[in-house]
């Protein structure tokens, strides 16, 4: 028992250490928040434990050093006198406030008795002029994009991210929200798509009909709008044209296969004879009996039937103000049909169990080609869906 002490009393001694190098390595480098963190998770329980001191004074010259630097910052921010400063100075209001509210817990702290002082300060007033000085001067910047003769649609979108910084730091300031939709419907690419048929096949109506779907595809794209039938008094910038080029099929095949299988088994009993024929028997007489091997036979017979059809083509992007190609993408689609059936002769106790199910299979009607190009569709569609969510457009401006 007294061993099992010292053990754990050793590893508790050397679990300290390491904490405090691995804070001390922290606050040397300047990764302060870092530190007070692990010093924060290690003082919630048992805070006043005398192996905790060293943890608690790392936490108080992590925390001045936070502070001082952010505070630095913030005096170098006000006499740069650059307007786009204050959004900067209000993220460090708020660092300095954040980092007083996760010590506040712990506290009061000591070490030998000694209170361990972690000044705290109140920063809401300098926290709302820092807010209120950056909706301001983030306002003032969107609105002139957004009445700006000259802006083009990147122009807008960066009205849009400043209006959203204002509503992520003061909420419904003035007609922000309004603006939002605003320079979103100008920084909106509205894309026109049409489905062309250069196969010399007939495309199944549904399988164009899915693709032009957009409801079903989950899009993420902030900027990008894809209409599959044109919508009054929208001036559509760009043509996305998904060209079908190419349609092949593969002859419907069967293949078939010949495995002979032989396997011994045991078939009933047979009594024990010795070397010269005559019956083994036991202590009380009895003739004794052993296993009866028999090797058994099988002839497995497969079939598989198959067929595969691949869909080609483009994706093509068409700058309808330019009148010129934008971009292109290349999609292939594959869909294969295939079913195993099969017949045995001989003695089916020779098989593997796996190989039982295909007997029960019978053949079935290949597919016809209209349907295989439909079933092409889904992986068309994921295809489709992807270049969706990750072209940008904005390399257009």
């Amino acid at each position: 028992m007294k061993k099992l002490l010292l053990f754990t009393l050793a590893l508790a001694l050397v679990w300290s250490c390491s904490t405090s190098r691995q804070m001390e390595k922290a606050v040397s480098i300047g990764n302060y928040d870092h530190a007070i963190n692990d010093a924060i998770g290690k003082l919630r329980v048992n805070k006043d434990k005398r192996g905790k001191s060293d943890i608690i004074l790392m936490l108080q010259e992590a925390f001045y050093k936070a502070n001082a630097r952010d505070l630095d910052n913030i005096n170098y921010l006000k006499q740069d006198s650059n307007p786009e400063n204050f959004i900067k100075i209000y993220d460090l209001y708020v660092s300095l406030d954040n980092r007083q509210e996760r010590v506040k817990p712990l506290l009061p702290l000591y070490v030998d008795g000694q209170e361990v002082r972690l000044d705290m300060k109140d920063y809401t007033s300098s926290m709302i002029a820092a807010k209120d000085k950056a909706s301001e001067v983030l306002y003032g910047n969107a609105i002139g994009l957004l009445k700006s003769k000259t802006s083009n649609k990147l122009d807008y979108r960066f009205a849009y991210d400043q209006l959203r910084d204002i509503e992520d730091i003061n909420p419904n300031y003035k007609d922000v929200r309004n603006l939002m939709e605003v320079a979103h419907q100008k920084g909106t690419d509205f894309v026109l798509v049409e489905m062309i048929n250069d196969t010399q096949k007939v495309i199944p109506q549904r399988l164009e009909d899915d693709l032009l779907n957009f409801s079903t595809y989950g899009l993420n794209n902030l900027w990008a709008v894809y209409h599959n039938n044109p919508v009054k008094d929208v001036n559509y910038d760009y043509n996305m044209r998904v060209n079908l080029r190419q349609i092949n099929t593969s002859p419907e095949q069967v293949k078939e296969r010949q495995i002979v299988k032989e396997k011994q088994i045991v078939d009933g009993k047979k009594l024990l004879l010795d070397e010269r024929g005559n019956q083994v028997k036991d202590s009380l007489g009895n003739a004794i009996e052993v296993d009866n091997l028999k090797t058994v036979r099988c002839e497995f017979y497969e079939f598989t039937q198959f067929k595969a059809v691949q869909v080609t083509g483009n994706v093509e992007y068409y700058n309808l103000n330019t009148k010129q190609l934008a971009d292109a993408f290349p999609v292939d689609s594959q869909f294969v049909f295939e079913h195993i059936y099969a017949d045995a002769r001989g003695d089916r106790r020779a098989l593997e169990t796996t190989l039982l199910p295909f007997l029960q299979q019978r053949a079935v009607p290949f597919p016809t080609e209209e349907q295989m190009i439909y079933d092409s569709g889904e992986n068309l569609k994921l295809q489709l869906k992807n270049i969706m969510n990750t072209y940008s457009l904005n390399e257009q401006y």
